[in-house]
């Protein structure tokens, strides 16, 4: 028998630069996650050992955020020894993942709450700290033609003939989008202020956004992967793409994906914790989504993801009220609304994360909040949530107000 899968709760911390100046550098990857499990328990008076399972993403599970992370944020919460958790990695689909595990888990009704999200602290544990065989082993990389995802955007963007105001004039609607819906509070009710152990504020609001963004400021930023393009990159992805001369590179870290310390925390469950627990649902999900497309280009699996968690939930496009597709690049963005025929009127409404930045395994569950408040402040309906995701995965969960 299938189960609703309920949404309680999405919570996120405040981004902020996922360097050694950034606001959170101070803060532990297990202080990041910890600070949202004691803010949902305080929230809802929970019962923790009511909770299941606690599911995390985590791009780089090494260091400070290895030895199954998630279990080690549960302890570090205070939350009851009963209380199980495991840490997984679908590169930046992992806190979308983890979601999406968590409402498999209720609608199987094997269990009935869990807490499903991300951590990511990129400037404690820089981003490929994990290595691994994609970008690390010679051998492999030549059987596969891999390719450096900003070179996948480029080509993207040579493919669908965005040229490089193009891609600068998407970054800086995001940077508008995303000042205006900060600075009106659009985030508050869900992004949870990061304390140090004293019960002081560290960060309150997002901090990566930059407002005072122009086309010229913008224009001025140097191509990211010329370079590396030069090495032998370009050559490798252009024998695929053979009708293309060249690869002109448009992508800057103005119209990327900003590197940042981040976490989520999403709590699913079925509607019989809801009765036990005296929750109230905000929203449940509808259907979910992964598959693979082109390895080498890498960064065209969003669009297939929706279009296949549509047909799971018998639905269109037209049903879906608004969208939200990580914006691991501008180019990324602007083919998902070309293949979907959709408008930017309805896709990323606040923004996305070339403005607030992408903590890898934390930025799926902070998708569910961005979209949930932005469903109830509307009063629409349904929400697509869709990243690319490296080998050329694609994910995409639907998701529904209540």
């Amino acid at each position: 028998m299938t189960h609703h899968a309920y949404i309680y709760d999405a919570v996120r911390t405040p981004r902020s630069k996922g360097k050694k100046d950034g606001s959170l550098y101070q803060v532990k990857p297990i202080d990041l996650g910890a600070g949202l499990l004691k803010g949902l328990q305080a929230r809802h008076d929970l019962d923790t050992s009511y909770v299941d399972d606690v599911v995390m993403g985590c791009v780089s599970p090494v260091g400070e955020q290895g030895s199954d992370v998630a279990k080690m944020i549960v302890q570090n919460a205070d939350w009851d020894e009963s209380v199980a958790a495991v840490q997984l990695d679908r590169f930046c689909a992992s806190g979308l993942e983890a979601v999406n595990i968590a409402a498999q888990k209720i609608a199987s009704g094997w269990e009935d709450l869990v807490v499903a999200g991300g951590v990511e602290s990129m400037s404690r544990v820089p981003m490929g700290s994990n290595g691994g065989a994609m970008a690390g082993d010679p051998e492999f990389q030549l059987k596969t033609g891999f390719v450096p995802q900003g070179i996948g955007a480029d080509v993207i963007a040579n493919l669908d003939g965005y040229s490089r105001e193009d891609v600068d004039a998407y970054a800086l609607a995001s940077q508008m989008r995303a000042s205006h819906a900060r600075d009106s509070g659009y985030f508050d009710r869900s992004v949870m202020p990061v304390l140090d152990r004293n019960g002081l504020t560290i960060l309150e609001k997002d901090d990566f956004i930059k407002p005072n963004s122009s086309m010229e400021g913008l224009g001025k930023l140097k191509a990211s992967f010329e370079a590396i393009g030069s090495f032998g990159f370009d050559d490798i992805i252009l024998k695929k793409y053979n009708t293309l001369e060249k690869v002109t590179h448009v992508h800057t870290p103005g119209n990327s994906s900003g590197i940042v310390d981040g976490a989520s925390a999403v709590l699913v469950g079925s509607e019989k914790a809801g009765k036990d627990l005296g929750l109230t649902p905000r929203g449940r999900i509808v259907a979910t989504a992964v598959l693979s497309t082109c390895p080498i280009i890498m960064l065209t699996g969003p669009a297939p993801a929706a279009k296949k968690a549509l047909e799971k939930a018998g639905l269109k496009a037209s049903d879906i009220d608004l969208w939200e597709i990580n914006e691991a690049f501008a180019s990324v963005a602007m083919r998902y609304m070309k293949e979907l025929e959709i408008s930017h009127d309805v896709t990323n409404v606040n923004g996305g994360s070339i403005a607030m930045g992408h903590p890898l395994g934390a930025t799926g569950g902070t998708l569910v909040s961005v979209m949930l408040d932005e469903l109830e402040r509307r009063g629409l309906k349904r929400g697509m949530l869709s990243l690319c995701v490296g080998g050329g995965m694609g994910i995409s969960t639907i998701i529904e107000r209540v």
